[in-house]
């Protein structure tokens, strides 16, 4: 059976948020500074990527929106080297907390950009997310991290804006744009990073970051931007928000408050009704129109 358009978009942000929640907890394992963490992550990833990216037909298309690419890559950029250095200086539950904004700019982008109108059920959503999230805000030592705090804050605002580029220019090519932006992570960290004074085992886990988990992660994500809202796509950034604790918590015993806990049981749940209202809509689309089915 084929799947819908949305069915397919459901299925590839989920794995790349799935994939993207253990950014966190690779960061603390990687125990080091977060300048020398971005710069591997983010020279890893052009490498990998960058070898994907160097083709004819690649590169073909990156000469049909040249400012779009470079105003993605920039962002993607920013968000990979904004997101390390907020792990560094705050609590994971924290940082991803402050990322679950990332719907709402989003949203407020797609609105004003692009004239994209935002689903009720979606504006419902995020609402209803943000009061979990402000459950979260309410544990220990939140009020102490206000560096990190911003650097996530910064990170949220980069995401919606990356998010609704991808939306407004789906021709943009996006192993180009994410090779792009790990590229320039990297030159942003460069002057401030000691990237050989690793050992084994702290390379070996930025190893796994930098070829493995963020670029599929960010390639998932990305690419869900062509049968998905820019609003709906960040909105499943929030499932970061509880896998990402719950991973720091069992591996590290970096224990969340009770308000934690019980904030993202409510975005979970949230954002189970919200997948289930969405295919409940395409089957009836379906329905009505038999023949229209995702390629």
């Amino acid at each position: 059976m084929q799947l819908s358009i949305y069915q397919r978009g459901l299925m590839i942000v989920i794995l790349g948020v799935v994939l993207l929640s253990f950014d966190g907890l690779l960061v603390r394992l990687a125990d080091t500074d977060g300048f020398t963490i971005v710069f591997w992550r983010g020279f890893l990833m052009f490498c990998v990527l960058g070898l994907f990216a160097l083709n004819g037909r690649r590169l073909a298309t990156l000469r049909l929106r040249p400012f779009a690419s470079l105003v993605s890559a920039t962002l993607l950029g920013m968000i990979s080297t904004l997101f390390v250095l907020a792990v560094v200086n705050a609590n994971v539950a924290n940082v991803v907390v402050i990322l679950s904004t990332a719907p709402l700019f989003a949203a407020i982008f797609s609105r004003v950009f692009l004239g994209e109108r935002v689903a009720l059920r979606t504006l419902v959503a995020i609402a209803l997310c943000m009061l979990g999230m402000w459950l979260v805000f309410l544990g220990e030592g939140a009020a102490g991290m206000l560096v990190g705090n911003l650097y996530a804050l910064a990170a949220a605002l980069a995401i919606g804006g990356n998010l609704t580029v991808l939306r407004r220019y789906p021709e943009i090519d996006r192993i180009i744009v994410i090779a792009g932006g790990g590229l320039l992570s990297a030159a942003i960290a460069w002057p401030l990073a000691t990237p050989f004074a690793l050992d084994a085992p702290r390379f070996g886990v930025l190893a796994v970051m930098g070829l493995v988990q963020m670029p599929l992660a960010t390639v998932l994500i990305n690419s869900a931007t062509r049968y998905l809202p820019s609003t709906e796509v960040a909105l499943f950034y929030l499932v970061e928000t509880a896998l990402g604790t719950l991973w720091v918590w069992w591996w590290l015993g970096e224990e969340p408050s009770a308000s934690t806990l019980a904030g993202g049981v409510m975005v979970i749940t949230v954002l189970v009704v919200h997948a289930g209202l969405g295919l409940h809509r395409e089957r009836q689309r379906l329905r009505l129109y038999p023949g229209v089915v995702g390629k």
